[in-house]
């Protein structure tokens, strides 16, 4: 779970949840739209948007490099397993509880 400002303006909510899965492990199939950008911690993330409808579909981190994100959301799945870790918690809204047990990198 990301709490930076960046993560914030870019999904238009209050965090941003994602899913990181190893390179070798995900097929991309069809056409892209392609955006990067710089985030707080000065780290570039290329985002790819399905071109029909915007919705972003996957991205990568050059600050994790042989890994691809997913934003949870696209999944549709209530029962997607829940974060287990949370980060830049700093820029954290007051009123947010996290669940327990999770790793807390601030």
């Amino acid at each position: 779970m990301c709490h930076c400002l960046e993560c914030q303006r870019r999904t238009g909510s209050i965090f941003g949840v994602q899913a990181r899965y190893p390179r070798e492990n995900v097929q991309v199939i069809g056409p892209s739209t392609k955006y990067a950008r710089a985030g707080d911690s000065g780290g570039v993330a290329t985002f790819h948007f399905c071109p029909t409808c915007g919705s972003t579909v996957f991205w990568e981190l050059d600050g994790l490099p042989g890994f691809v994100a997913v934003a949870v959301g696209g999944f549709a799945e209530p029962s997607f397993p829940a974060p287990v870790i949370s980060v830049y918690e700093d820029r954290m809204h007051g009123w947010l509880e996290l669940p327990a047990g999770i790793e807390h990198m601030r």
